[in-house]
């Protein structure tokens, strides 16, 4: 009970120090993923290598030419199993990050569409109405232009 007080007592004392250390490395690591993901518009494992060599680069890049090295094998040794573990739980899932980005934006492209069609319809119905309204056929009107 003693163990656990005194752990308890240095998370709260430290424990803010790493949190946003963390944050800023997750933070980091997930949008270097996906930038690369949308780039070359494919999810693999060399994408989560990358990122996680650059971001642990990036937090060793103080320590010198040494600490850069260390930072890019720390951060590929870390980013492989990762990366390779977000791709089995999508693929246990049914569904690929690419298969889901190419659904979504399949989706919203009909979505719009649909919309867009639906505004053509209501401007067609407008000048058919106002056809209608001056008392002349289309025919003749379209004649005139």
């Amino acid at each position: 009970q003693s163990a656990h007080r005194a752990g308890l007592r240095s998370f709260i004392r430290y424990g803010w120090r790493w949190s946003w250390r963390v944050a800023a490395f997750a933070t980091m690591f997930n949008v270097v993923s996906t930038g690369l993901s949308v780039y070359r518009n494919k999810t693999t494992i060399g994408n989560f290598a990358a990122a996680g060599a650059f971001t642990g680069a990036l937090f060793r890049m103080h320590l010198g030419l040494q600490g850069l090295a260390g930072g890019i094998m720390f951060g590929t040794a870390f980013g492989i199993p990762a990366g390779g573990l977000l791709m089995a739980m999508y693929g246990l899932a049914g569904e690929t990050l690419q298969e889901k980005r190419s659904r979504e934006r399949r989706e919203l492209y009909e979505r719009k569409l649909a919309e867009w069609q639906s505004k053509l319809s209501v401007t067609e119905v407008l000048g058919q109405t106002e056809n209608n309204a001056q008392g002349r056929p289309e025919m003749e009107r379209a004649r005139e232009l």
